[in-house]
């Protein structure tokens, strides 16, 4: 089955505390962007990569675009997360697609197999992480008395991974706020598989993030050598 990368690149990146698009922050001498789209073009299991860019930004993105063996595009986004995803499947051309966050620049190769797997045996699979921290409800400045049993709880990751047709249906009946292609598909009574996601698959958020990324693409140069 042919495989889209879809890589959601239109956001404001309000909570960075800046202006700029934060695909363009610069991450070990490289835009965020540009860490991203390395990780998809060498993957093998993509055939096909779409980029999904803030209208205006078509320009500064498509310089980033590195030159591959495999198709590399650019789509214009919506206002909202959704809208963007939507013109991101629209686009692609593969039977599988892989909706992945572009502030996310180091899934390994092995994520991106276990999803592509996943999702051609179920139709829809996520990466997840364990919940191992302690839960609590929170009223004002107060703790709640009662932690939240963590159990069962998961903390998700992209890239998603959907057959095309089935995300094409969900994604335009889920509220424009949904921040998670996985629930659009459970809405409509689908049911979604999982795969472990990885802690170095870190989504460049905050600001304090960025010392975080920085130290990762370290630790990857390290381990290649």
């Amino acid at each position: 089955m042919r495989v889209t990368a879809v890589i959601l690149a239109a956001g404001r990146g309000e909570r960075m505390r800046g202006t700029e698009n934060k695909a363009f922050l610069f991450v070990a001498g490289r835009p965020l962007l540009a860490h991203t789209l390395h990780t998809f073009v060498r993957s093998p299991r993509v055939d096909e990569i779409v980029v999904v860019v803030r209208p205006g930004e078509e320009a500064r993105i498509e310089a980033l675009l590195p030159e591959a063996e495999k198709p590399v595009s650019v789509a214009p986004g919506g206002d909202v997360r959704r809208d963007s995803a939507i013109a991101g499947v629209e686009a692609a051309r593969g039977e599988i697609v892989l909706i992945h966050d572009g502030a996310r620049p180091f899934p390994s190769e092995a994520l991106i197999d276990r999803i592509v797997r996943g999702t051609v045996d179920c139709g829809a699979c996520v990466p997840v992480l364990p919940v191992v921290d302690t839960l609590r409800p929170i009223d004002g400045d107060r703790l709640g008395s009662r932690p939240i049993d963590r159990g069962g709880l998961a903390r998700m990751q992209t890239p998603q991974g959907f057959r095309r047709s089935l995300i094409l249906r969900a994604l335009p009946l889920a509220p424009r706020e949904v921040t998670d292609d996985a629930g659009a598909v459970l809405a409509l009574g689908e049911e979604v598989s999982t795969v472990p996601g990885e802690a170095t698959n870190l989504k460049v958020t905050v600001p304090e993030d960025l010392p975080l990324a920085e130290a990762i693409v370290e630790r990857l140069r390290r381990d290649s050598r």
